[in-house]
C-alpha cells in the first residue's frame, strides 16, 4: 500500500491540529468526588469556558447528568489562597453546602434547588466541610481577615438550626481535616505553625466530642516539624487512619491501640503535597480493604491493600495518573488520566474490578494519537553526584518526520510548588509544543513529591540552586545524548516554576529564551507581601529574615540583571494574591531597560495560575509568537501579534 511520504520542514514549524483553543478547551478539571447513600455522584468541574467557573455536577445511577448549582454560582473557596474541599453533601443527598467563590460566603442547597445563604460578611472564608450529623452542625476550617495583620486560622463549628459559629480549636497559625468518627464521637485534624508548611511538618491531633459539641482530652497522635502527616480519615468501624512520612516515603498508618503502625511499608507515595484542602488519595471499600492510588518513578498506580495480610494488589487500568479515590462501599469513583487520554470521572466496581468512565459521557479521542507523544521516564546525574528525575516528550506530529540534519528545540518545564510535581496524564498544552516539532522535559527537580522525603528536602536552604541545576542538566542531559539543540534550549514556568525559570536565565548560560508565568523575581518582596499560608515558606528554602537578607538577594533574578542576555516573556494575573503583579512588572521593566528582547501581558479577573478560556488561547498563542520571533522561524498559522519590547527586525 503506498504511503504519503511524510514531509521535512524545521523543527518547530510543523503546522498542528493542537491549537491554543484545544488547549484551553481540554483544561476542565474534575476534583473532590463524594458518593451519596442513594448512589448518586458529585464532582467539581473547572470550566475554563465559563470565566474559571467551578461547577458542581451530580450523576444519577441511571446515569441522569445535572448541574445543580446555577451559573451564578462558583464552588471554590479562598482558604490557604489554593482553597479546595469547597462542598459537603449529606447521606442523603438532600441537602449540599458549598462556598461561593464571589463573596466567600457559605449556601445551602436544599433538595428541591432552593439556595440560601448560611453566613454573612466577605472577611470570613470557610472550607473543608465535615456534616456532624448528631448535632445538626458543619464543622469547617475558618479563615478570619477581619482584623490587621495576617489572617487567623481556626476550626469552628456552624449550628444548621440558629446558624451560630463557635469556635471549637485555635491558637495555632494553621489547621486543616477536621474529620469525625462514624460513631460521632470523636475529631481529629490536622495543624501547623510558622514556618512550617504542612508537606514538611504537621501534628494530627484527636479528641473526645461531647454531647453539647464541646470537646475535651485532647492529645496527639502522630506529627512534629519532622514528619509530615496528610489525609487523616475513619474505617467504617472506626479506626483512624492517616498518611506520614516517619518512614522518608508518604505510606499510609493506622492508629490502633494507641499505636502508630504502617500499614504497607513501601518505598512509594501514597499522597502528595497538601496545598489544597480536600486531597483523597485512599478511600475504604471495607474495614479491611483500601483502595489506594499511589506515585512511583512519576507514574499512578491503583490498588487495594488488605490491611490484616498486609498486602498490596495492583489493579491493571489504564491510567499514568489518579488524583482522587472515593467509595461508599458499594463502588468507587475515579479521577484519572492516562499518557493519551484526557482526565475523566470514572466508577470502580470491587466485585470484579472493572473501571468504566462516568463523566464526561461523550468523551472521544480529540486528536490521533498518532499526533501525541507519550511521555518517557528519565534519570540523569546531576550537581553532588546525585540522581533527578523528569518525563520526556519527543516531537511528535503524523504529518512530519525528523529531519535528516539537526536537532529539535528543547522547552524545559520547571513545576510550581516547588514542593509539587510534573503529572504524567494528557496535556495538550505539552503536547501543542511536541506537535509542533518542538522537545519538551518536565522535570521533577530535587524538592519535588513523589521520591520521599530526602528527595523532598533537597530544596531546602536550596532554592534558586538544587532546582536551576536540575533544570540544567535534564536540558543537557538531553543535548549529550543528541536529543535536542544545544542552540534553541527554552525554559518556561508559572509560580515557583517561574522564580527558577527567571534564576536559570539569570544564573547560568545554557537556556536562550524563557517564559515565566506568574513568577518570583525579588525574594524578599515576595516574602513581604504574599498571603499567610506561604508568607514562611522562605525560611525553609532560602533562610530567615532578615538575617539571610544577603542571600535573598543573590537569590533572587532582579538583582542580577548584569547575567541576563537571553529574551524573556512574562504573563500575570492582576488579582494574584501569591505572586503579586509588581514581581513580573519589576522584571519585564528591568529587561526592557537593559535592551533585551521581552514582552508583557497581563490578564484583569485572572488570579494564580490562569482559569479563563481567552486566557489560556492568548498566552499560547503568544508564547509561541514570541519564540518565532526570537528564533527566527515562520509560523504556519496567524496569530495575533504580541508588542516585543527591544526587538530589531
Amino acid at each position: 500500500m503506498f504511503q504519503e511520504e511524510k514531509k521535512q520542514i524545521s523543527y518547530g514549524t510543523w503546522k498542528s491540529p493542537i491549537t491554543a483553543d484545544l488547549v484551553a478547551a481540554s483544561s476542565n478539571a474534575f476534583s473532590e468526588p463524594k458518593i451519596d447513600s442513594n448512589g448518586f455522584v458529585y464532582f467539581l468541574e473547572l470550566r475554563p469556558s465559563e470565566r474559571g467557573r467551578y461547577a458542581l455536577v451530580r450523576i444519577s445511577p441511571a446515569g441522569e447528568i445535572e448541574e445543580i448549582l446555577p451559573a451564578e454560582f462558583n464552588a471554590r473557596n479562598r482558604v490557604h489562597e489554593y482553597g479546595g474541599a469547597s462542598y459537603a453533601v449529606t447521606k442523603d443527598g438532600s441537602t449540599i453546602y458549598f462556598s461561593n467563590f464571589s463573596d466567600q460566603r457559605i449556601y445551602k442547597r436544599n433538595n428541591d434547588g432552593r439556595i440560601n445563604p448560611l453566613t454573612s460578611g466577605t472577611q470570613n472564608f470557610y472550607a473543608d466541610y465535615v456534616i456532624d450529623e448528631k448535632r445538626n452542625r458543619l464543622v469547617c476550617i475558618q479563615e478570619d481577615h477581619s482584623g490587621p495583620g495576617e489572617a487567623i486560622n481556626r476550626i469552628v463549628s456552624l449550628s444548621l438550626k440558629n446558624l451560630e459559629i463557635s469556635i471549637l480549636v485555635f491558637g495555632n497559625d494553621f489547621y486543616s481535616s477536621p474529620r469525625i468518627s462514624p460513631d460521632g464521637s470523636k475529631l481529629v485534624w490536622l495543624t501547623w505553625n510558622h514556618p512550617e508548611l504542612p508537606f514538611f511538618g504537621s501534628e494530627l491531633w484527636i479528641c473526645d466530642i461531647s454531647e453539647d459539641g464541646s470537646l475535651s482530652n485532647k492529645r496527639l497522635v502522630a506529627g512534629s516539624s519532622e514528619e509530615s502527616i496528610v489525609e487523616p480519615s475513619w474505617s467504617p468501624s472506626g479506626i483512624l487512619y492517616f498518611v506520614s512520612d516517619r518512614s522518608n516515603w508518604w505510606n499510609i498508618h493506622g492508629f490502633v491501640n494507641n499505636r502508630v503502625e504502617n500499614v504497607l511499608p513501601i518505598e512509594a507515595e501514597f499522597s502528595g503535597a497538601h496545598w489544597v484542602f480536600g486531597q483523597s488519595s485512599y478511600t475504604f471499600l471495607s474495614n479491611e480493604e483500601i483502595l489506594c492510588t499511589f506515585n512511583k518513578e512519576g507514574f499512578s498506580h491503583l490498588a487495594l491493600i488488605d490491611t490484616r495480610a498486609k498486602s498490596l494488589l495492583e489493579i491493571k487500568n489504564s491510567y499514568t495518573d489518579v488524583r482522587y479515590v472515593e467509595s461508599n462501599q458499594d463502588f468507587a469513583v475515579i479521577v484519572g488520566g492516562a499518557s493519551s487520554k484526557s482526565s475523566e470521572v470514572s466508577t470502580f466496581s470491587p466485585r470484579d474490578s472493572k473501571i468504566s468512565r462516568l463523566y464526561p459521557t461523550n468523551q472521544t479521542e480529540l486528536i490521533d494519537p498518532s499526533f501525541l507523544s507519550i511521555p518517557v521516564p528519565i534519570e540523569f546525574q546531576t550537581d553532588g553526584n546525585l540522581t533527578s528525575h523528569a518525563l520526556y516528550y519527543a516531537p511528535k506530529n503524523a504529518d512530519y518526520s525528523e529531519q535528516d540534519n539537526g536537532l529539535p528545540p528543547l522547552i524545559v518545564i520547571s513545576h510550581g510548588g516547588p514542593t509539587g510535581r510534573c503529572r504524567s496524564d494528557l496535556n495538550f498544552g505539552i503536547q501543542f509544543w511536541t506537535s509542533r516539532g518542538v522537545g519538551v522535559v518536565d522535570v521533577n527537580y530535587g524538592g519535588s513529591t513523589g521520591y520521599g522525603r530526602d528527595y523532598r528536602m533537597r530544596l531546602h536552604g536550596n532554592w534558586g540552586i538544587v532546582d536551576v541545576s536540575d533544570c540544567v542538566n535534564a536540558a543537557l542531559f538531553l543535548v549529550n545524548n543528541k536529543m535536542s539543540d544545544a542552540g534553541k534550549l527554552i525554559i518556561r514556568g508559572g509560580s515557583a516554576g517561574g522564580y527558577t525559570t527567571l534564576c536559570a536565565l539569570a544564573f547560568r548560560k545554557e537556556f536562550r529564551a524563557g517564559a515565566s508565568y506568574y513568577g518570583i523575581s525579588d525574594l524578599e518582596v515576595f516574602a513581604k507581601d504574599t498571603h499567610k499560608f506561604e508568607s514562611r515558606y522562605l525560611d525553609s528554602l532560602v533562610g530567615p529574615l532578615p538575617e539571610k537578607q544577603d542571600l535573598y538577594r543573590a537569590r533572587s533574578a532582579l538583582y542580577s540583571l548584569e547575567n541576563i542576555s537571553a529574551p524573556v516573556i512574562f504573563f500575570q494575573g492582576l488579582e494574584d494574591k501569591i505572586v503579586p503583579p509588581n514581581q513580573a512588572e519589576l522584571m519585564f521593566d528591568a529587561i526592557r531597560k537593559k535592551g533585551i528582547p521581552t514582552a508583557y501581558i497581563s490578564y484583569e479577573g485572572e488570579q494564580h495560575g490562569f482559569r479563563q478560556a481567552k486566557n489560556i488561547v492568548r498566552s499560547y498563542e503568544a508564547e509561541l509568537y514570541f519564540y518565532s520571533k526570537i528564533f527566527a522561524f515562520e509560523l504556519p498559522e496567524t496569530i495575533e501579534p504580541v508588542k516585543i519590547e527591544n526587538l530589531s527586525t
